[in-house]
């Protein structure tokens, strides 16, 4: 896989996404986010984080692993839309990283598309 410029793009967006999910697992307070989905979300963005480095290198595989564990992790943060005890501030964040997060996935993929339709 060809490091395009959208490509590194989309990692670095995502990577540093990824990089925030691990690194705000020690300040969370319980409950913006809960525990359980704080912890799911480290887990997800170091698995975001391997990837991101194994795509960097031209791994397929890992730029599969990028798309869905950053798109798992936007899906963990939709509640906060819903949730009536949540501060503003942190939905504005959250949909925020939202839309990167999406930035992100679609560079990555158009990625792996374009390798699709040349190899085709």
């Amino acid at each position: 896989m060809n490091r395009t410029r959208l490509l590194a793009t989309g990692l670095v967006l995502s990577g540093l996404l990824g990089l925030v999910d691990v690194i705000s697992l020690p300040f969370g307070d319980g409950e913006h986010p809960p525990f359980v989905v704080a912890v799911v979300g480290a887990v997800l963005g170091l698995i975001t984080l391997v990837g991101a480095v194994l795509a960097w290198r031209g791994s397929r595989a890992g730029a599969v692993a990028v798309i869905v564990t950053r798109l798992l992790s936007g899906l963990s943060a939709v509640p906060a839309f819903f949730a009536d005890d949540v501060p503003g501030a942190l939905v504005g964040a959250v949909a925020f990283a939202l839309l990167v997060t999406l930035a992100g996935v679609a560079l990555v993929a158009s990625a792996l598309r374009t390798r699709a339709v040349t190899e085709g």
